[in-house]
């Protein structure tokens, strides 16, 4: 294993992601103190980003509870009922699944971040430390599908809670509900025991000292400047 295969080996990500040393350094042939430090600088800021734990998966039934919902509002609705005509001819089928493919909910260490809309894609980003609860929501026609909503309740501004995100359809929702719980209830002890800024420390740390390492072993002089 050359120089380059053994930094790339360290200086994988937390997602198992390799970085690309030759991006990152430029010329990968030439190692030397000063690309090696703007290295070691990059390879930390990718190590402290966020890590990922646990991605949602949803149900290819949401694509018949978009229909069925939507039908039942235009129906109900006088204004609604031309329009009803259309959904049902294509229009339903073509927004609920592109609904269903823009639905995306990713748990990391520090945050909850999530996408979902059929034309007009929304994106947003919650910090775990804000989710005051999570809760289920049913009616007849998700439990047709046997299909739950998961809403999640974050702190607004002045201590008020706000309903900022409600999730349909996600697979094992009751687990991921758990799994959401448990890393929240982490990150507060680590902030409690003032330890929320320095996740990730000891990973860089011990990067820096096998790199170190390295260069002595291949050049003792290179050894000698860095330490």
């Amino acid at each position: 294993m050359n120089f380059n295969e053994y930094l790339i080996k360290l200086c994988k990500n937390k997602n198992s992601s390799p970085v690309n040393v030759s991006v990152l350094i430029g010329n990968s042939n030439a190692v030397t103190p000063f690309n090696l430090r703007i290295f070691v600088c990059k390879c930390s800021q990718i190590m402290q980003s966020p890590k990922a734990i646990r991605r949602a998966e949803f149900s290819p039934k949401i694509k018949t509870y978009v229909m069925l919902y939507v039908g039942f509002l235009l129906f109900v609705t006088i204004i609604g009922i031309p329009i009803l005509f259309v959904w049902l001819l294509g229009l339903g089928q073509y927004t609920s699944r592109r609904y269903y493919q823009n639905l995306k909910c990713l748990l990391t260490d520090r945050h909850l971040i999530y996408s979902k809309g059929a034309f007009y894609k929304v994106e947003k980003t919650i910090p775990l430390e804000n989710i005051q609860d999570l809760t289920f929501l049913e009616n007849p026609i998700l439990n047709l599908l046997e299909l739950r909503i998961l809403k999640i309740e974050t702190a607004g501004g002045g201590g008020s809670t706000t309903s900022d995100m409600k999730l349909v359809g996600i697979v094992d929702a009751e687990g991921f509900k758990e799994k959401v719980l448990e890393q929240r209830e982490f990150l507060r002890m680590k902030t409690e025991h003032g330890q929320a800024g320095e996740l990730g420390s000891d990973e860089t740390l011990e990067v820096l000292k096998e790199i170190r390492d390295l260069l002595k072993n291949a050049n003792p002089k290179y050894g000698q400047r860095l330490s």
